[in-house]
């Protein structure tokens, strides 16, 4: 049922799909999408919706929250077995292909944006294309991963919740390892509250927010476990108003970030217990847990999935990867869905002007996506009743409520 997963005729048939991939890769890199600008991320979700519609056959629904522009297309009359999930918004500005243009030289594809997490996107929708019937699968692609998913996290956890398994493309951790575990994000605000007062006349009188600032700069950093890779980082922070007063308000920012819920809970509890050290100065957090940890339980079974599947298609041998920043599969995993990330191109330097994909790694990458879902859907199969969906033809399925 479904594609011959160790015949090397998989691998071939990707190998030579490899121009397309190119092409389709040049195409959404020389869209730039930067987040912040919605009319660029409208304009990038048209290409990404031509692009897909021309290797699925199908069009996608164009799912718009506060101006951002989502894509999603489900195959099949019944429910998701698998969610293929990515991102077309970058971090990268308007203009920024000047600088960086797209080019392949000596097997390096450059350009901002190719390697978080255009090319995915690509390998994405040329492995659902080469199933015989995708039934089961739903591709979402949200336009605002890089600011923190605010108007797509809910989408995401709808569209995860009951699957069999989340599959996020995105990019690789180094040396082509998968990401089976992602520190989850908690980001506060502390706000101190003192009393201004001259700083040469009667500095006495004022209760100064930048000392008290500086007490919870030390506090908030020893809540930091090296033991247990918790990281709770001082960020952006701010006292004061003039040279010769004392500063009557504070504001310190904090990032943090935990391998587990229950460590994500404690640091929570003792982020909210924080108390000012200055007499009557006051504080005032705000905040919270932003994304849940992925786990390594959430993505076990699928990665020894992926590592048989991979021997079988004689590619180099799986390895995974802890890795602190977060993805759209924190959420997925977050509510209980098996979620296997980093899914997508071998490369490096995301964010950065070293951005680059390795070209030589794209076609067994993708082969190794096209055989994972075929694996998961032939085992959904294999349980369902005889009026399954194996016999049906890829199609878009309307919203569910």
């Amino acid at each position: 049922m479904g594609i011959d997963m160790d015949h090397p005729a998989l691998f071939a048939r990707t190998r030579a799909t490899l121009p397309e991939i190119l092409a389709d890769i040049e195409r959404l890199v020389s869209c730039e999408s930067p987040s912040s600008d919605l009319a660029a991320v409208a304009r990038s979700a048209d290409v990404v919706a031509e692009l897909g519609t021309a290797r699925l056959g199908a069009v996608p629904e164009r799912i718009v929250f506060d101006g951002v522009t989502h894509l999603r297309w489900r195959f099949g009359p019944g429910p998701t077995r698998v969610l293929l999930l990515g991102h077309h918004d970058t971090v990268w500005p308007i203009g920024s292909l000047t600088a960086h243009p797209f080019g392949v030289v000596d097997g390096v594809l450059r350009g901002p944006g190719c390697f978080d997490m255009k090319a995915g996107l690509v390998m994405a929708t040329h492995a659902a294309a080469a199933l015989p019937d995708p039934s089961g699968v739903t591709l979402l692609i949200t336009g605002d991963e890089e600011v923190g998913s605010p108007t797509s996290r809910e989408l995401i956890e709808t569209e995860a919740s009951g699957c069999a398994a989340a599959l996020v493309l995105e990019a690789s951790a180094d040396g082509g390892a998968l990401k089976t575990e992602r520190k989850g994000v908690s980001r506060y605000e502390i706000h101190v509250r003192g009393r201004a007062a001259h700083a040469g006349l009667e500095p006495w009188r004022g209760v100064n927010a930048g000392v008290e600032l500086a007490h919870q700069v030390l506090a908030v950093q020893a809540l930091a476990d090296p033991g247990q890779q918790t990281t709770v980082v001082p960020t952006v922070m701010s006292a004061g108003t003039t040279a010769n007063t004392v500063p009557e308000q504070g504001r310190l920012d904090v990032d943090a970030r935990v391998r587990s819920v229950t460590e994500q809970a404690r640091l929570d509890t003792a982020m909210r217990a924080l108390r000012p050290v200055l007499p009557g100065a006051g504080l005032e957090i705000t905040g919270g847990p932003n994304r849940p940890p992925l786990e390594a339980r959430a993505s076990a079974d699928l990665f020894d999935r992926a590592a048989r599947l991979a021997a079988r298609l004689g590619l180099a041998p799986l390895t995974s990867a802890v890795v602190g920043g977060a993805s759209d599969g924190n959420f997925t995993a977050g509510i209980g869905t098996p979620t296997l990330d980093g899914l997508g191109a071998v490369g490096g330097g995301a964010h950065s002007a070293g951005e680059h994909v390795l070209v030589d790694e794209l076609p067994g990458r993708t082969a190794l996506l096209t055989a994972l879902l075929a694996d998961l859907l032939a085992d959904w199969r294999t349980l369902s009743s005889p009026c399954g969906l194996t016999n049906q033809q890829p199609s878009s399925r309307a919203a569910r409520p």
